[in-house]
């Protein structure tokens, strides 16, 4: 890599038109991120000091919002790729490092092929710029690279105005630059508009750079890392080639997919050693994971955490805030939220508990539910250790239940258990002898006159 300073300019002012969305383009989510994110986060792992996104008027907001703090410069008009670098001139002012040149919109490059670039750019040879170029499958309308006998890229021709022979190469653009900063404005003053769309195209600083008497280079790279996203159709593709990535990252790192392609992660997803993920889970942003868990088939996370040697699911949802302790069972059909579920606890069947703690060794019968809401404020539910709330009991928060408490299936507890009491609340059992046998007598002889009549 080279060893020069290094600013990464990300194009971003896009419409995006396409998408047919009220969201910019760039912020779409790529597992559990938007592509701008996505492309970002692979900039800081290669170590940029600099990064400016290119916005236009209309996203620039809705940008700053999503990614606050970030470093931007504004394109108004868009004129094309080479007038949103020079809209970066004030930005970049006095900076005579590396300047990376990419596209929000094509988040799938790689830190290795960046890197790679880099490398080219602070070699000997000491080229003015340097290319990612890629050999798709269809080189369909790509711009093609076009390179001399010393190997030097000496211009970027775009498809319509390729020579029957400069088509027949299947070397394409992808758009990303390593360009040298020290020169970077005199690149960007020869650019001109004498095209069709009388727009500044960023390749034209091949040829001048190759006019001051600079080389010029091409890093290839695979198809995937150059692919861009401009519908839903693409960004569902993309979408595809990330979890991809990350099922085999998580599988390379100990963790068993018994159905990989049916397990979406999120970018940020953390997976312990011998975790077991069955078919069908989803894990949304904030999910950390310990050693030895099993994560049962149809279940969602976020933003939760679960220890040690747990078991979740099948059918759980464990939302954001949830802590699961270590060995602690969440079994099918329950759903916690803002609450800890401490070491060894168990909640087995069709449960809620929100806004609450499960005490170690507990244990929650089916049906259970905390009552954590009163149409305007959130109460707290508090379970003490070695508890046993019996199926079908309503907790109505905020309430507490003693350490060791028993509480009768089928109550509604609306004040506090002492420890190792037993609470019950349910209406007295009344019976009637012979009395179903009556009704059923009653209801034949009813069901027969209206067939009568």
């Amino acid at each position: 890599m080279s060893k020069q300073a290094i600013a990464t300019v990300v194009l971003a002012a896009g419409q995006g038109t396409r998408m047919k969305s009220k969201l910019p383009k760039v912020l779409h989510p790529l597992a559990g991120r938007s592509m701008l994110a996505q492309l970002l986060a692979t900039v800081d792992a290669l170590g940029s000091e600099r990064r400016i996104v290119v916005v236009s008027p209309d996203n620039a907001d809705a940008i700053g919002a999503a990614v606050p703090g970030l470093e931007t410069a504004v394109q108004d008009p868009p004129l094309g790729t080479g007038h949103a670098v020079m809209a970066t001139r004030e930005n970049l002012a006095g900076f005579a490092g590396d300047v990376l040149v990419l596209f929000a919109d094509s988040p799938l490059v790689s830190v290795e092929t960046l890197a790679a670039m880099l490398a080219a750019r602070g070699s000997n040879s000491d080229p003015a710029v340097v290319v990612m170029g890629f050999r798709p499958a269809n080189t369909a309308e790509y711009a093609r690279l076009i390179v001399d006998e010393s190997g030097n890229l000496a211009r970027i021709v775009e498809h319509r105005d390729a020579s029957e022979a400069e088509r027949q190469t299947d070397l394409c653009n992808s758009g990303f630059m390593a360009i040298d900063g020290a020169i970077l404005s005199d690149l960007l003053n020869g650019i001109g508009t004498d095209n069709a769309k009388g727009e500044y195209y960023l390749t034209e600083i091949i040829e001048i750079a190759n006019g001051m008497g600079r080389t010029c280079a091409v890093i290839e790279a695979g198809e995937i890392e150059a692919y861009g996203i401009n519908s839903r159709d693409q960004l569902a593709q993309a979408e595809a080639v990330i979890q991809h990535r990350l099922r085999h990252e998580a599988m390379a790192a100990g963790v068993t997919l018994q159905d990989p392609d049916s397990v979406f992660f999120s970018h940020d997803t953390v997976l312990g050693q011998d975790v077991t993920i069955q078919p069908h889970v989803y894990f949304g942003p904030g999910v950390t994971i310990g050693d030895d868990v099993i994560i049962n088939g149809f279940s969602h996370l976020e933003g939760c955490h679960v220890a040690a040697g747990a078991s979740v699911g099948p059918y759980a949802r464990l939302r954001p805030e949830a802590e699961i302790g270590a060995g602690a069972r969440i079994g099918n059909f329950v759903e916690v939220k803002k609450a800890r579920i401490e070491d060894g606890a168990k909640v087995n069947h069709l449960s809620y508990i929100g806004d609450a703690r499960v005490g170690e060794g507990a244990n929650i019968g089916a049906g259970t539910i905390t009552c954590n809401y009163d149409g305007f404020l959130k109460s707290f539910t508090d379970i003490g250790k070695g508890a046993f709330i019996g199926s079908n009991t309503a907790l109505v928060a905020p309430v507490s239940v003693g350490d060791g408490a028993i509480v009768g299936a089928g109550s509604t507890i609306t004040h506090d258990v002492a420890a190792d009491a037993l609470a019950v609340e349910r209406a007295p059992q009344k019976e009637r002898a012979d009395w179903a046998t009556t009704f059923r007598k009653r209801k034949i002889a009813e069901k027969a006159a209206q067939n009568k009549s």
